[in-house]
């Protein structure tokens, strides 16, 4: 019964698998397959040990009816395949199709209606009927339907043998003082959301941007999780293309763990980037105009808890100082509060990354109340900071500002208010800022003391910031503790070095606030709890200090929790957040001095819960008490929920039930989060539908690997429990944006093709007698998008960057990065993007030989004159 539902919905009537677009030769040797066919073989048996269904697999080899079991009972098919040397069979349970030569699954391609051809069926159903037949329609790509999903799409199966020996046990070898990559790279594989996308979706880690550091991840992480399950691996391509984007990294010199993963990440969330597509554009392009036009604060306006860690040694944050939106939100820190905090405070920029528009309208409205809360003050200035956003220039808003989204920012993105207090006229400003790590100073004695002691207890709690991160403490306790102090050290925890780092500075002295009400410097506070937390924390605790002359490390053993991190008291009030408490996953540990050291990895392995040390090439089991006594560096923390778990196996068990008729799409990114986050947020299917509502073309040719056909009662329990959407039954190519493609595209040929013929034309004049400078910023956007790398034309042309305003007029600025065109390039740009302004170039005129002898005989004359 069950079977027979599936096929009458998936209605398979006399589909020949055709032979292109398909690298399996053997196809040509499949007969035609019928509806009546295939529901007949799943009814029947093994025609060799007479077991009956599920997964049967029936040969698809022309004239042969063989039906056989799998590998679940003896798997007589594979044993058909090798005696009669049929290639293809096909499972009788979930249509997948399996090539026993080429040793890999095939596909049926299929071709579907589009937008046109849906106009003469409007009256019927989107039903899958229309969805196998083949409509051939000029420029319209071709989908592949995706199969229906099975447990193994919902759940993260663990292998009978990884009870034996667990995959990912897999060591790295050293390839030149690379001990900070090794244990870098094998604290991240074991972040199970992270490893499972690529295990699971590796096929969308496609990119044209070299050096392609996603595919050479994507490949390590193969070989780490392989069931072969190998000794050791080389890393030798990751690192390669890691060298080739930061010369940090380049010769044979120890580096920095923290800086490897930051840079690692960074290269990951560029390369695998998508932008946002919501159907509220335009309303949220209104929202962030207004924020932006309250952006006019001055830089000292108020001093924000983030900042970028080791900006002036580390040469891959360096750029990050130009972006106009991050010196905006970014205060230097030039006061004497809390010296040993405040330099250590950081927190990892990130640019170009966005959250859903959707969480970001939340945020706002969230922190307005949090700002009321703070004080119900008179006037209370918000701000939005985000590293996801590329910056407006200000002739070009007429380009929008794109929102972007990757696995990267999905799994370590979190957020968090900052705020600041006039202590005058009670003033608060507050600002989102978006972290991927939290960079933590360690306390000494003094300021451990501080932290413990009941009076600062209360001051913290009384000024709002958190002081609730502790328990009352008795004086008696607290001498005992401070005493005892003196003679073992202070213990120092990982709740402390949180308490420190989200703990108020008291801005007053040298380190004033300019209140923007007071137009004043006056005293002020500043405090900072999280909005946001993301699905997996990554702590930084700050060991090394880096001085003109001497770099120094901090040997304080940290203690911190294997699970139930709790980070309850450094939530905002109206965050969202409903999960707070934190298990540890991986710990990349350093020994040694901050000059010669060597790095190692303490990692959970996700499938039998076992610790293990990770150094170089050797893989160690490790009892707990090792791992807590461990000199932590870096801490990756994973949200803990057994509700998800339990929410995935009820959803599992509605697999083995009986389909519905109806079969809904849900985005293979999306269930990749419902197996692997403890809140995978709403559904959200926008990765595979355009703002239209159906499949971008450019998408088209890989929709299988994006989408997952789930039955009706699956999509029903998920959506109920999630929401979010929109709800897919029907795909089809978007026919509005294949003409918007096509359009696009003719546009780029004429632009480029005028573009040419103009400059070539400009080479060719022997003495141009005036130049029109333009920005090469603008030149590169618009060069990207004519030769299609940036499917999104540039805004209007914007020189204010290469001139300067001088007696009314704009001239060239010494050094600016210009080029030159001619009055004709330029006047054909101008007329399609607008802008400016111009800045024009008169090269000095050679005299001729007459003009030159007048004026050699005027200089005569004026000679003899005198």
């Amino acid at each position: 019964m069950e079977n027979d539902i599936v096929y009458k919905y998936l209605n398979v009537i006399a589909v020949k698998m055709p032979q292109q677009n398909n690298d399996c030769s053997h196809l040509e040797s499949v007969g035609e397959i019928t509806k009546e066919d295939l529901i007949h073989k799943s009814h029947g048996t093994c025609q060799d040990c007479k077991v009956k269904g599920p997964n049967l697999w029936a040969c698809l080899e022309n004239r042969c009816s063989y039906v056989g079991c799998g590998e679940s009972h003896i798997d007589h098919s594979t044993i058909h395949s090798e005696e009669t040397k049929h290639c293809l069979t096909v499972n009788l349970t979930t249509l997948r199709v399996w090539c026993y030569a080429c040793s890999k699954e095939v596909f049926l391609d299929r071709k579907l209606r589009t937008h046109s051809s849906l106009q003469n069926v409007r009256l019927s159903s989107p039903g899958p009927e229309h969805i196998v037949q083949d409509i051939k329609l000029p420029s319209i790509p071709t989908l592949k339907i995706p199969l229906i999903a099975t447990f193994d799409d919902l759940d993260v199966q663990i292998d009978e043998e990884d009870e034996l020996k667990a995959r990912g046990l897999t060591g790295l070898r050293n390839i030149g003082n690379t001990c900070y990559m090794n244990a870098a790279l094998q604290a991240l594989s074991n972040c199970p959301p992270l490893t499972q996308f690529f295990l699971d979706c590796g096929s969308l880690a496609r990119t044209d941007k070299k050096p392609a550091i996603c595919r050479s991840y994507y490949k390590l992480i193969t070989e780490l999780w392989h069931k072969s399950r190998p000794g050791a691996v080389v890393p030798t391509n990751l690192f390669q293309g890691i060298k080739a984007v930061n010369p940090t990294f380049r010769g044979y010199s120890q580096q920095d763990a923290q800086e490897f993963l930051r840079c690692l990440m960074d290269l990951l969330h560029e390369e695998l980037k998508e932008t946002v597509i919501t159907l509220e554009d335009s309303n949220t392009t209104n929202v962030e105009e207004r924020m932006e036009e309250e952006k006019c604060q001055s830089d000292t306006d108020f001093q924000s808890c983030v900042n970028n860690d080791k900006v002036e040694n580390d040469p891959w944050s360096k750029p990050m100082a130009d972006d106009p939106a991050e010196n905006a939100m970014l205060i230097e820190e030039d006061g004497n509060i809390s010296k040993d905090y405040r330099k250590e405070r950081s927190l990892c920029t990130k640019m170009n990354r966005t959250n859903s528009m959707d969480d970001t309208e939340k945020d706002i409205n969230s922190f307005r109340e949090t700002a009321e809360l703070l004080n119900n003050q008179e006037t209370v200035k918000v701000q939005i900071h985000s590293r996801y956003s590329v910056p407006t220039m200000p002739s070009s808003k007429k380009k929008k500002n794109k929102k972007y989204r990757s696995v990267i920012s999905d799994i370590f993105d979190g957020s968090i208010l900052s705020s600041v207090q006039c202590l005058t006229c009670d003033r608060v400003s507050v600002t989102l800022e978006t972290f991927q790590d939290l960079s933590l100073p360690i306390p000494g004695k003094e300021d451990l003391a501080k932290l413990h002691s009941a009076n600062h207890q209360t001051s913290l709690v009384k000024a709002g910031s958190c002081g609730e991160a502790y328990a009352p403490q008795g004086w008696i306790a607290f001498f005992v503790e401070y005493f005892k102090s003196w003679f073992w050290g202070p213990t120092v925890t990982l709740q402390d070095c949180l308490a420190a780092f989200f703990a108020r500075d008291e801005l007053k002295g040298d380190n004033m606030y300019s209140c923007e009400k007071c137009k004043k410097l006056r005293n002020g506070v500043k405090f900072c709890k999280v909005q946001h937390f993301p699905e997996i924390l990554c702590i930084h605790l700050k060991r090394f200090r880096h001085d003109l002359m001497f770099s120094t490390k901090i040997g304080t053993h940290v203690s911190f929790p294997l699970e139930g991190l709790d980070l309850q008291p450094f939530l905002a009030k109206d965050s969202p957040a409903q999960i707070a408490v934190y298990d540890l996953l991986s710990v990349i540990c350093h020994h040694g001095t901050a000059i010669n050291g060597h790095y190692i990895a303490y990692c959970r392995n996700n499938l039998n819960n076992r610790w293990y040390e990770f150094d170089d090439q050797s893989v160690t089991e490790v009892t707990e008490s090792t791992i807590q006594n461990a000199e932590a560096y870096v801490l990756f923390y994973r949200k803990s929920n057994e509700e998800a778990k339990k929410k995935r196996e009820r959803v599992s068990s509605l697999n083995v039930m009986e389909p519905s008729l109806l079969q809904f799409y849900i985005s293979r990114l999306w269930l990749n989060k419902f197996r692997t986050f403890a809140e995978p947020g709403p559904i959200s299917n926008n990765d595979f539908l355009c703002i239209h509502g159906g499949v971008p073309p450019h998408k088209a040719s890989f929709i299988e690997d994006l989408v997952v056909m789930l039955p009706q009662n699956i999509w029903d329990n998920l959506y109920s429990r999630y929401g979010g959407g929109p709800a897919v039954n029907h795909l089809y190519v978007c026919y509005t944006c294949q003409m918007e493609t096509e359009k696009i595209e003719k546009r780029r040929k004429t632009e480029l093709e005028m573009f040419i013929r103009l400059n070539r034309a400009f080479q060719e004049e022997e003495s141009p007698s005036i130049f029109y400078c333009i920005s090469m910023q603008w030149f590169r956007e618009w060069e990207a998008f004519v030769k299609g790398k940036d499917n999104d034309p540039p805004g209007p042309i914007d020189n204010t960057k290469i001139g300067v305003s001088k007696c009314g007029s704009f001239v060239l600025k010494q050094g600016a990065d210009s080029g030159q065109i001619s009055e004709e390039t330029w006047n054909f740009l101008q007329s399609i993007y607008g802008g400016g302004p111009e800045i024009i170039l008169r090269p000095p005129v050679a005299q001729s030989e007459s003009e030159s002898l007048q004026t050699e005989d005027k200089v005569e004359l004026e000679t003899h004159k005198l």
